[in-house]
C-alpha cells in the first residue's frame, strides 16, 4: 500500500507539472510577429464570422449574413430616411492607408447616421445574446477628435443607454476609452437619471485610463459579450489583443430591440477606420490573440 500511495503521489505531481505549463486561454500573445493562428483556431473563427466590411473594394460588407450595404440617414432619429451607400463628404473610403488595403476615413466630426443592418448579421436573441465586435481605429484622440463624446461603434436598435453595446471615448483631454453595456433602460435607470449623475451608469462601464492610440500606429479593438438577456450576461474589452483586467459580470437587466438594430459607425468620431467584423459568439482570449495576429486580417476567413 506504502508503494501504491508513493505512485498515486506521483502521478498527480506528474499531473499537476502538466497543468502548469499549459498556457492559460486569458493569457494571450499581444505580439503580431507571433506564429500564425492555429488551424484550429482559425476554423473556430471562420465558423462564428456573421459580417466582415474590409474597406478594400468599397464601403458595403465582403461577407455578411443578412444584408452587406452600408447606409446613410440625416440622423438615428430619421433612419426611415436612409439611403444605401456613404452619403456625406466627411466619410471617405481611401485607398492603401488601412491597416489591411482600403479603410473609411472619417475627416471630420460625423453628424449623419453611418450603418448597417443589423438583421442576421448581429447574432441578437434576447434570452441569450452574445457576440463579438472586432475592427481597428487610427487617431490621435487628444488631437482628431471635436469636442464631445465620440462612439467608434453601437450595436443597438434604439440608444446608447437602451439595449446597447458600445465603445466610447469621453469628452476631455485625456480622453478616457470606455466599453459599456446597457440593458433596456427602464430596467436599469427607470427615472432616466444624467449618466453623470446616476452611479449605476459609471458602474456598467469597463474603462481604459491610458488607452493606446495614435496617428502613428494602429489599435485593434475587440468586444466579447455573452448571455446578455440571461439574467448573468457578461462582457470583456481587448485592446491589441489583450484583455483589459476588469470584466463585466452579472449583467441582469433584459435587452430588449423593438426593431431589427443597427451596426453604427463613427457617432462623432474623427480618424482612419478599418476590417470591422461580428461573430455569432464570445470569442475566448486565445481567439481573440488569433484574430489580432491575422496578417491581411479577417478577409483571410472567408473566400
Amino acid at each position: 500500500m506504502v508503494g501504491g500511495r508513493f505512485s498515486l503521489a506521483l502521478n498527480a505531481a506528474l499531473a499537476g507539472l502538466l497543468v502548469s505549463c499549459t498556457p492559460s486561454p486569458e493569457t494571450p500573445s499581444n505580439s503580431r510577429d507571433s506564429e500564425a493562428p492555429a488551424a484550429s483556431s482559425r476554423t473556430s473563427l471562420q465558423d462564428a464570422l456573421s459580417f466582415h466590411a474590409s474597406f478594400d473594394k468599397g464601403p458595403d460588407a465582403d461577407f455578411a449574413r443578412g444584408d452587406e450595404a452600408i447606409y446613410t440617414a440625416p440622423s438615428y432619429d430619421a433612419l426611415e430616411d436612409a439611403k444605401p451607400g456613404i452619403g456625406t463628404p466627411d466619410v471617405q473610403l481611401v485607398e492603401s492607408v488601412g491597416q489591411f488595403g482600403g479603410a473609411l476615413d472619417f475627416t471630420k466630426k460625423n453628424g449623419h447616421a453611418i450603418f448597417y443592418s443589423a438583421a442576421d448579421n448581429v447574432a441578437y436573441d434576447p434570452a441569450d445574446w452574445s457576440g463579438t465586435a472586432s475592427f481597428w481605429l487610427k487617431l490621435d484622440p487628444s488631437v482628431d477628435l471635436e469636442p464631445g463624446y465620440c462612439d467608434p461603434i453601437q450595436l443597438t436598435d434604439s440608444r446608447y443607454n437602451d439595449a446597447a453595446v458600445w465603445v466610447d471615448f469621453t469628452k476631455e483631454n485625456p480622453r478616457q476609452f470606455r466599453l459599456g453595456v446597457f440593458g433596456d433602460l427602464h430596467a436599469w435607470n427607470p427615472d432616466e437619471q444624467p449618466p453623470d449623475e446616476f452611479p449605476a451608469f459609471g458602474s456598467r462601464l469597463i474603462v481604459s485610463d491610458s488607452p493606446p492610440f495614435s496617428r502613428d500606429a494602429w489599435t485593434h479593438i475587440v468586444i466579447t459579450f455573452s448571455g446578455l438577456g440571461s439574467g448573468a450576461g457578461r462582457a470583456r474589452l481587448y485592446l491589441d489583443g489583450a484583455p483589459l483586467p476588469e470584466v463585466r459580470e452579472d449583467i441582469a437587466e433584459p435587452f430588449t430591440w423593438d426593431s431589427p438594430g443597427s451596426i453604427r459607425l463613427g457617432l462623432s468620431y474623427v480618424g482612419l477606420y478599418d476590417d470591422l467584423a461580428l461573430f455569432d459568439r464570445a470569442l475566448t482570449s486565445d481567439e481573440v490573440a488569433a484574430l489580432h495576429a491575422l496578417e491581411e486580417g479577417v478577409s483571410e476567413l472567408h473566400p
